[in-house]
């Protein structure tokens, strides 16, 4: 994410949340050796329960993926040349690996702390299919769409439980 997701209601009443994301590439120039970097940015919008979602757990910064649809739309600038913007119509998002020092927009994994294995800080720790959530436009919006009511267990906390 280059940015913080930007939401705003239609006058519709209808959730629309913007998104800009970087997309990098790297390759090694052929001639040269030397190491090229290209880093192109997008527009993704995201509709309704989907835009609620991607407003309530991404910020700049964090990785994620999108699939949709391009589409471009034009309009007539102040100075009377027709601009043109492509972007992607999102339809499906799926959350990247959470940051370490991530804020309060982190989402949580719906896996027990009990069920995962111990952390390993190595450069080839991957995170499991399981433990990224994949979100569908369509879905119902839940108050947490990752965390159903039923999966919460109510205990109490023990203050030398808590890090700080």
């Amino acid at each position: 994410m280059a940015a913080d997701p930007e939401s705003r209601t239609t006058t519709s009443g209808q959730m629309v949340t913007t998104i800009r994301l970087a997309t990098n590439r790297v390759w090694n120039n052929k001639a040269t050796g030397e190491k090229q970097e290209q880093t192109e940015f997008h527009t993704i919008v995201a509709w309704g329960g989907l835009a609620d979602i991607v407003s309530k757990y991404l910020r700049k910064g964090q990785l994620a993926m999108f699939e949709g649809r391009l589409q471009t739309r034009s309009w007539q600038g102040q100075d009377g040349v027709k601009r043109y913007r492509t972007e992607v119509v999102a339809e499906n998002m799926q959350l990247g690996p959470k940051a370490m020092n991530a804020g309060g927009g982190a989402y949580q994994s719906n896996t027990p702390a009990s069920a995962k294995p111990a952390a390993n800080h190595s450069a080839s720790n991957k995170i499991s299919e399981e433990e990224i959530p994949v979100i569908n436009e369509d879905a119902p919006v839940t108050s947490d769409p990752i965390i159903a009511d039923s999966d919460i267990e109510e205990k109490e906390i023990d203050l030398k439980d808590i890090p700080f």
